[in-house]
């Protein structure tokens, strides 16, 4: 993810990649992962480029590895 080796890895994204597709995660780790702001999160959100997240509790939402996943795959590939 980060070619760099002068760049540091964001503290909320040292084990993503050990996560499995059915883990959950919060919204720390979606900020670090398309390095943006809170409210940019939301607004990846209510425009698409970020999946939906899911409620747990009244007062938790998370966002599911896999889809996140899969939604940077395929915003990596219209890209090209």
């Amino acid at each position: 993810m980060f070619s760099n080796k002068s760049e540091t890895i964001p503290e909320a994204l040292k084990n993503f990649d050990q996560l499995p597709d059915t883990a959950n995660v919060r919204q720390p780790v979606v900020q670090a992962l398309y390095a943006c702001s809170p409210a940019s999160v939301w607004r990846g959100v209510n425009a698409g480029r970020i999946p939906k997240p899911r409620k747990l509790s009244p007062r938790t939402t998370c966002w599911n590895v896999g889809e996140l996943r899969a939604a940077l795959i395929a915003a990596g590939n219209q890209g090209a």
